[in-house]
């Protein structure tokens, strides 16, 4: 059962692969697990927009809010929760750096789509890898939503050929 949750889906080009009903499939399965009990802020709801970009506009955002110039995988812009309770964010995925990286990294474009999605929904519920215990805590969290995809482990070297 999913928690409560609104997503906003922005495509800046065509992404095929990545039709709205997969995107929300797999925001939701990251809300699921990371919003279950004990979790603190366990049934609170959560609003997202998850907005698909090109290179030109994954860079400008990477360089305007990260001072990096150069475009990255996946940003998120963490907002918390507002006085209600209504936890909220934005996620940007940059589709050609998606796609290169899985094809350097020999995994499927849809595992790889799908381990970004789960990383910039845990980084909008306030999820972070600055020091090393929170890295292993949102690493463990991420492979346990993956494996519950049957995703493999993103972590470590990928077998397949």
């Amino acid at each position: 059962m999913y928690p409560d949750f609104t997503l906003s889906v922005q495509y800046a080009l065509e992404a095929p692969a990545l039709p709205r009903w997969r995107l929300r499939r797999w925001v939701g399965r990251a809300l699921a697990f990371a919003l279950a009990p004990p979790e603190p802020r366990a049934g609170s709801p959560v609003a997202l927009t998850l907005r698909i970009v090109d290179a030109q506009e994954g860079r400008e955002l990477n360089a305007a809010w990260r001072g990096r110039d150069t475009a990255t995988n996946v940003l998120t812009f963490e907002y918390g929760a507002d006085p209600s309770g209504l936890i909220s964010g934005d996620i940007v995925l940059c589709l050609p750096v998606l796609e290169r990286e899985a094809a350097e990294q020999g995994k499927p474009l849809l595992d790889h789509a799908a381990h970004l999605v789960t990383h910039g929904v845990l980084h909008a519920l306030g999820h972070d890898h600055i020091e090393t215990v929170e890295a292993e805590r949102m690493e463990a969290l991420e492979t346990r939503i993956l494996a519950a995809q049957r995703i493999p482990d993103p972590y470590t070297e990928n077998e397949r050929s």
